[in-house]
């Protein structure tokens, strides 16, 4: 079973983005907060949530999750 790198690729598609925390959780329509405590592996998204991230930076759930 593979490993799971949400936070580290969270954090580095939204920086290759040029994007701050605010600006995601801005389209993502959620508190900074919660960018926060996701890219801090503190909780993860919905799937919901996490489909909205793959739209957002064109990218597939493995690309995000793996």
């Amino acid at each position: 079973m593979r490993e799971v790198h949400f936070a580290e690729n969270l954090r580095n598609l939204r920086s290759s983005a040029g994007m701050t925390q605010k600006q995601l959780a801005y389209l993502m329509k959620v508190d900074q907060r919660t960018i926060s405590a996701w890219e801090k592996k503190i909780c993860e998204p919905s799937f919901e949530m996490l489909a909205k991230l793959c739209d957002i930076f064109d990218e597939t759930f493995d690309g995000i999750l793996l």
